[in-house]
């Protein structure tokens, strides 16, 4: 077992700072409520002390950029292993939470009196779509350090079953009189990692699209052949994960699947794509299209381009949208659940789609 050890070294003084100390758990609980960002920038406080079915109360619930929940335990000292089982149950309890109980919970704990609508707008620059929202359960244990068995246990999950659990160990600190404090992960995000071989087997080797939001246009992608993203990394990076030969099915939120299509080039800056029409290269200033692409040239701003061959599109009036279709907020993603796979079944039935 690898244990966590943190220390802060002045440069001047050249030692280490001595060990700082919580007044309580609460204390810690207020300085998240204030700052989740020291959890996760991409995070959105639902809710202090949060009741559930069972008469127990969640330390912190948070909402991630994919509308995913996120379960947060604190513990100011050695964690026992009996927090895991905890942590899970509560987990269990929040996947049964509907949009309108989490609409409620936000409501009443936002002191702004700003709906939930209206916060996740505000942070991620779009509509919170209901269909993508509480999909998965991610799991967060903050504590000062954690006992063998509780590591054990929780790399155990992770590793084997692809549990998201993680650990947030803190340590606090002092110098010239003030508390400082530090944080360190026990590992890596479990959706950051690549997918491991057991992985690969769950998921079935076919790329979920978003497309639509913004200036981009349905009628652009299926003429010429592309998909796109951009507006900040968050949007734009997921397209990296598509290689020529990818398949992927587009949906277009709030409107439904239009297209099917296997991945002819890889990403580029919109600026640099060029298109043979007659066996001419053209770029998107001459082929002339309904939507704007070339709104910026800043690389980090800037739009992205993954070409497409399709194998089936229709218009946006055409679009297929059944009860039970998957959705999500992420511009292209590799989903590993039966609503993905029944997704993808019954839109090869309805386009007649071979593989």
């Amino acid at each position: 077992m690898m244990a966590i050890s943190q220390m802060i070294w002045s440069l001047d003084a050249q030692k280490p700072l001595p060990k700082g100390e919580l007044l309580h758990e609460k204390e810690l609980e207020d300085f998240l409520v204030q700052h989740i960002e020291i959890l996760n920038p991409e995070w959105l406080l639902i809710g202090r002390q949060v009741r559930t079915v069972t008469g127990k109360y969640i330390d912190l619930l948070c909402m991630d950029h994919d509308g995913d929940m996120v379960v947060v335990e604190l513990k100011k000292d050695l964690t026992p292993r009996e927090v895991t089982a905890q942590v899970i149950d509560y987990a269990s309890c929040v996947a049964e939470m509907k949009l309108e109980h989490l609409a409620e919970l936000y409501l009443e704990a936002s002191q702004e009196g700003m709906t939930l609508n209206q916060a996740y707008r505000d942070k991620f620059g779009r509509e919170l779509e209901e269909e993508s929202v509480n999909q998965n359960v991610k799991m967060v244990i903050v504590a000062a350090k954690m006992d063998d068995s509780t590591e054990r246990i929780v790399r155990y999950l992770r590793s084997k079953y692809e549990v998201d659990i993680n650990i947030f160990f803190f340590s606090v600190f002092v110098h010239q009189g003030q508390r400082l404090i530090s944080r360190a992960w026990f590992e890596e995000d479990v959706e950051e990692q690549l997918p491991a071989p057991r992985a690969l087997r769950s998921w079935n080797q076919e790329y979920y699209v978003s497309f639509g939001a913004g200036d981009r246009r349905w009628v652009d992608a299926r003429k010429y052949g592309f998909i796109s993203a951009g507006g900040g990394s968050w949007y734009s990076n997921t397209l990296k994960l598509l290689h020529v030969g990818d398949r992927i099915w587009v949906n277009i939120p709030h409107v439904g699947y239009v297209g099917v299509g296997i991945v002819r080039k890889e990403v580029q800056q919109a600026k640099d794509v060029r298109f043979s029409m007659d066996g001419i290269s053209m770029g998107f200033v001459e082929i002339g299209t309904e939507g704007s692409y070339l709104y910026t040239e800043d690389e980090e701003k800037a739009e992205y381009v993954v070409q497409v061959d399709w194998i089936k599109t229709v218009p946006e009036a055409q679009a297929v949208k059944e009860l039970g279709f998957f959705g999500n907020q992420n511009s292209v993603c590799r989903p590993r659940d039966q609503k993905w796979a029944y997704t993808v079944e019954r839109l090869k039935s309805i386009w007649g789609i071979a593989d």
